[in-house]
């Protein structure tokens, strides 16, 4: 992983782009873990938070058959008569009993000890699986990565699309004029909130916290509001009801399963987002409010549909009193773009975090806040989502035919979690093999059957993230690869450092005031970008750096830390710049620390040596042509180093070289 591989973001945790930090000693006051209870509730809980909108509905047609149509369709309820009351309790037994164990046991309770630093998320066990089993065997470990990550990707652009979608699908119930007018209120809605990510989410996410407890708490009066409807729904609790369903209906069950999933999406936030809020605010949002208000809101829905079998056309908004359903209508739509805009941010991340650990090429990050490291934009990413998005809003049309295509990314990316987690588990927490399994294997099994429940779904919706992850896992693997074929071809080529300085002692050159830096992957051999000065302009500085910048396995470094110098002779010295995956390389301020090691170091009298290569495709390079191809197209579209390093651009030499792999 050599210097063109790192990625931004500097020291304070990535979730501090909403202005909250956890302590460093996890300890908080009562004021620090309400704000940043507050705070999880705007940020973690948004995409589980939007599932009831439509999670029962599409469970509820799927288990009676009542509805048909996919791919493009409008979803057509028609019923002859009551549901019956056998599956509509199986249906609430198997969401409430998904909920806890999916969302409370799995990831509440366990996945959230798994903790990288206080970071947490896929990329964060695959660095605490590597560290277990040696980089020598994380092959694998990193590929579940690359796959995890790609997952995610699906997930991101599906939520947006299927949250907004559902939520304005509400107006029908206030104007059906306006029913023809969906797709395109959803597009615009879309486009304005990815336009204003550039502007980053400081001041929005102010709101956040207080929208969504509200939002909550209307959950749970909806749902307390309709349960006398039919007091025989609380008898879901009992899981028998579940397990009875399964029984009854072997047929229905894996199609059931694929749309109970819809109840659990968003799950993974609550460890992806740890680092931003901490496990305890997390857990105690989650337990005391999102919970409870999720269980009621699903019960009143359930009490609804008994009494009133037509409700299931949109149990959601019918639970509104009369005269209330554009005010629910208006804070659900609400209430999903701060849940898309949760995925969006979660996406930038990710991406930062993917770049930083070698998976992707730079990519263009700015940083939207002077104060808040962990606020980032990713121009080329926005884009890409916001297209996807829209293209999925307008070929799907509805959050049912959109509801295909939603389970397959997230427990996809649940089940890679699950088997991450086994790794960490057994070889780094070093728990028994039989241990680990009893833990484990229960919540991968249940991820496995919700994957290949979904499956069912492959041809109507399903196929998109699929293709979304292969293709995004292609691209992740062809980098590594690539630079890795790269990093070995060019060693054979190059020169040993103490060689070359060992030859400039006995015959220096022709010396110029001030000092050079040469960046480089590979400390132990001389920089191309040196070479080539030596051998143009004849010259050499009066001290020389050679630098190498490093991503760590963990989210950030100590500032201590950060700068590691040794002498080579009086004139040439070896510097570490270490940053973790969560942060942003920043040379000269790294290099501003030796100050402090007694190095002296001058911005002004500083100049900055880089090497630009021209990749040209080799037919023995050991990768398929089209993939050649493909690794040079990625390294052209990276983003320029001077710009990623955070380099004053006029203290900055480029020097090309042309490479075959």
């Amino acid at each position: 992983m050599g210097h063109d591989q790192q990625n931004p973001a500097p020291a304070k945790p990535d979730g501090d782009r909403f202005g909250l930090e956890e302590p460093a000693n996890g300890s908080h006051s009562s004021h620090s873990y309400a704000a940043l209870a507050l705070g999880a509730l705007g940020v973690v809980f948004g995409d589980i938070g939007t599932s009831p909108l439509y999670a029962l509905r599409e469970t509820i047609l799927a288990a009676t058959g009542a509805a048909s149509g996919g791919h493009g369709s409008t979803v057509e309820v028609t019923l002859a008569g009551p549901l019956p009351r056998e599956v509509i309790l199986g249906v609430l037994s198997l969401i409430l009993w998904s909920l806890v164990s999916v969302v409370t046991l799995k990831y509440v309770v366990l996945l959230l000890r798994a903790d990288n630093n206080g970071e947490g998320g896929t990329l964060t066990l695959v660095a605490l699986a590597q560290r277990a089993l040696g980089r020598s065997r994380g092959g694998v470990v990193l590929f579940l990565g690359m796959a995890g990550a790609a997952l995610f990707y699906g997930d991101a652009v599906i939520t947006p699309a299927i949250s907004v979608l559902s939520a304005i699908e509400g107006i029908k119930l206030v104007t059906p004029v306006l029913d023809d007018y969906v797709v395109t209120i959803a597009s615009v809605i879309m486009i304005v909130l990815f336009l204003v990510q550039s502007r980053g989410t400081a001041k929005v996410a102010n709101f956040f916290g207080p929208v969504m407890t509200l939002w909550f708490l209307t959950l749970g009066g909806l749902g307390i509001y309709h349960i006398s409807d039919d007091l025989g729904v609380l008898a879901s609790i009992n899981p028998y009801h579940g397990l009875r369903f399964f029984i009854d209906h072997p047929g229905l069950s894996l199609a059931v399963l694929g749309t109970v999933c819809l109840a659990v999406t968003g799950a993974e936030a609550l460890y992806a987002d740890m680092g931003h809020f901490g496990r305890g605010p997390i857990r105690g949002a989650w337990l005391y409010l999102v919970f409870p208000a999720l269980w009621l809101n699903y019960l009143g829905q359930g009490a609804l549909i008994l009494s009133d079998s037509s409700a299931i056309e949109n149990p959601f908004f019918r639970l509104a009193p009369q005269g209330f359903t554009l005010p629910l209508v208006i804070m659900a739509t609400i209430a999903t773009i701060i849940a898309s805009q949760a995925v969006i941010t979660g996406a930038f991340s990710l991406t930062r975090q993917a770049i930083q650990l070698g998976l992707l090429p730079r990519l263009e990050i700015r940083h939207t806040s002077e104060h808040t490291s962990g606020q980032i934009f990713i121009p080329r990413m926005n884009t890409l989502l916001l297209l996807t998005v829209l293209l999925l809003i307008w070929t799907f049309r509805t959050s049912s035919n959109l509801s295909h295509a939603y389970g397959i990314s997230v427990f996809g990316a649940m089940a890679v979690d699950s088997l991450l987690a086994f790794i960490v588990i057994w070889r780094g927490w070093r728990w028994s093999l039989l241990a680990t399994s009893l833990v484990l294997v229960p919540f991968l099994v249940i991820d496995i059957a919700f994957f290949s429940a979904n499956l069912l779904k492959l041809f109507s919706g399903g196929y998109v993230p699929v293709l979304f992850a292969i293709a995004l896992t292609v691209l992740m693997w062809t980098w590594v690869r690539g630079t890795r074929i790269l990093f070995d071809k060019t060693r054979k080529t190059d020169v040993p450092l103490l060689e070359l300085v060992g030859m400039l002692t006995k015959s220096p050159p022709y010396r110029v005031k001030g000092m050079a830096v040469f960046l480089t992957s590979d400390p132990e051999t001389a920089p191309a970008s040196l070479l080539h000065n030596l051998k143009h302009n004849k010259v050499l500085h009066e001290r020389n750096v050679i630098l190498t910048v490093r991503s760590a396995d963990t989210p950030r470094v100590a500032e201590s830390e950060r700068v590691r110098l040794s002498r080579i002779t009086d004139d040439f010295w070896r510097v570490e710049m270490i940053y973790g995956y969560m942060e942003s390389p920043n040379v000269p301020k790294g290099l501003a620390i030796l100050r402090k090691q007694g190095f002296k170091f001058d911005i002004m009298s500083t100049s900055f040596f880089l090497s630009r290569r021209s990749i040209k495709a080799s037919p023995n390079s050991g990768m398929p042509v089209w993939q050649d191809n493909l690794f040079i197209g990625l390294t052209k579209s990276a983003t320029d180093a001077t710009n990623f390093f955070q380099i004053p651009t006029g203290r900055v030499v480029e020097v090309g070289t042309q490479v075959t792999v």
